[in-house]
């Protein structure tokens, strides 16, 4: 008999982690994850990609299948993971894998939820799958991790490893919870592998379509188990064949242990970084120091210069070009500059510290966080760069117009396993990011049945509840 395929093996590994199966850890994971990721899209449900994306699914019409935040009535199930997809997505706050450098929830989650209503899912058919789900993005992730290089095989080639991946995973979530079994799965990854994509250009000279990615990669999910359902097949090799996943995405560059070591009894779910700020996450420690200088009574007047050391690969993206980094322009701007997280660690205070609030056009164009920033150089620390990319440190060294000088060291990131955030500092989150724009009301009893998913009866009545109290924001 002929060894199983990298796919047959996550495929059965899917059927066989049911909800019974599921480490506590992994179940608790997963209810705080679709708790942050729904409160991410309500915060993001007034933003205008987030009203180009609704926009476009109500063009596509269609079956009513399942609910989209902010929109009232129900549309495909494809759509509205891709209408939730895109709000996850869009303000930089949604949780990262390391050293993968993946955001797994915002594509996984959003397809789940989509699929689950579709299908009259239970709650603990939503948990197993998601659980599934996130498990085979971080894998294939970081299948194409480089220990050598400590860089993601994905990024060098300009490829959003997290729609890539996350594509694939939500495909597992969604052929989970439209009943499929392991050879429906199996076709499923292989029909999403045709449609997984993600060119990351956009980081570096403008544009939103990075804010799509995850729209997408949800949206293929479940188009890939819908397919599947309706008789599509695709190939069992599709991860490790001669024209395969591993060789179009990673050019042969590729860890095929990461998919299958420890499969179904080491669970990566776990430890994906919550993000307590909204910003990218290389700039979280250069927040957690500020944040640190200012209780030690740093004020932002005593400051003649900074030193902002981080690692070195990361230089490139919140300290260059500097002169672009010290005088953003917009708020989502500001979420990719070194300087600008010292400013606002050292004048912001809303969420956990530094929130929404904080990254707004106005104060990225504010005179006195520009003064303050013009002050920040942002350079490579070999302490840092030891460290990278398990966590993403910083150390901040301040000279005071006085002539004494301050050293702030933060080399774990608040949100991981070694500073993991409490269930009450993720609440505070959401309701940060939730009391936006819905009653504190709805926000609680969101929360609440967020807390017992695990028991609900239909997934739609959590799905089609928030979309509705959501919906007519473009009004």
């Amino acid at each position: 008999m002929a060894e199983p395929t990298l796919a047959q093996l996550l495929a059965r590994f899917a059927t066989e982690a049911g909800y019974d199966r599921l480490p506590d850890e992994v179940r608790d994971s997963v209810r705080k994850r679709v708790l942050d990721v729904l409160g991410i899209c309500v915060a993001a449900t007034p933003l205008e990609t987030s009203a180009a994306a609704r926009e476009f699914a109500r063009w596509q019409g269609g079956h009513p299948q399942a609910h989209a935040v902010g929109m009232a009535e129900p549309i495909p199930a494809a759509l509205a993971a891709f209408v939730n997809g895109v709000l996850a997505h869009s303000l930089d706050y949604d949780d990262t894998h390391l050293p993968s450098v993946l955001h797994p929830s915002a594509a996984v989650v959003p397809a789940a939820l989509a699929a689950a209503e579709a299908a009259g899912a239970d709650g603990k058919a939503l948990v197993a799958a998601i659980a599934a789900g996130l498990e085979v993005t971080v894998r294939l992730g970081m299948a194409g991790y480089d220990a050598d290089s400590r860089n993601s095989t994905f990024f060098e080639h300009g490829q959003h490893a997290t729609s890539i991946c996350g594509a694939m995973g939500g495909a597992v979530s969604a052929a989970l919870l439209f009943g499929l079994d392991a050879d429906g799965i199996t076709h499923a990854l292989g029909i999403a592998a045709s449609m997984a994509s993600g060119v990351i250009e956009a980081n570096r000279t403008g544009g939103t379509v990075k804010r799509l990615h995850c729209g997408w990669a949800a949206h293929s999910a479940v188009s890939a188990a819908q397919l599947a359902r309706c008789g599509f097949t695709g190939p069992p090799t599709v991860l490790e064949g001669r024209f395969g996943f591993f060789e179009a995405w990673l050019h042969g560059r590729v860890d095929p242990a990461a998919v299958t070591d420890g499969l179904g009894t080491d669970w990566a779910v776990p430890g994906i970084f919550f993000k307590p700020y909204p910003a990218n996450h290389f700039t979280h420690a250069a927040l957690d120091a500020a944040i640190a200088l200012r209780a030690r009574g740093l004020r932002p007047e005593d400051v003649a210069a900074v030193e902002l050391g981080v690692a070195a690969p990361t230089v490139r993206t919140i300290g260059e070009p500097i002169d672009v980094k010290r005088a953003p322009e917009t708020g989502y701007m500001a979420q990719f500059s070194g300087p600008y997280a010292v400013a606002a660690g050292l004048l912001g205070g809303s969420g956990l510290g530094v929130g929404l609030d904080d990254y707004t056009d106005a104060l990225a164009r504010d005179r006195g966080r520009r003064a303050l920033m013009a002050k920040v150089d942002v350079v490579a620390d070999d302490t840092c760069t030891a460290i990278f990319p398990r966590q993403f440190p910083a150390v901040l060294r301040v000279r005071t117009h006085d002539g004494g000088q301050l050293v702030e060291e933060v080399l774990t990131n608040r949100g991981g396993p070694e500073r993991p955030l409490s269930y009450q500092e993720l609440t505070t989150k959401f309701r940060d990011n939730a009391g936006r724009l819905l009653d504190a009301e709805v926000v609680e009893g969101i929360h609440r049945t967020v807390a017992r998913l695990d028991t609900l009866d239909a997934v739609g009545d959590l799905t089609g509840r928030l979309a509705s109290a959501a919906a007519n924001p473009d009004h």
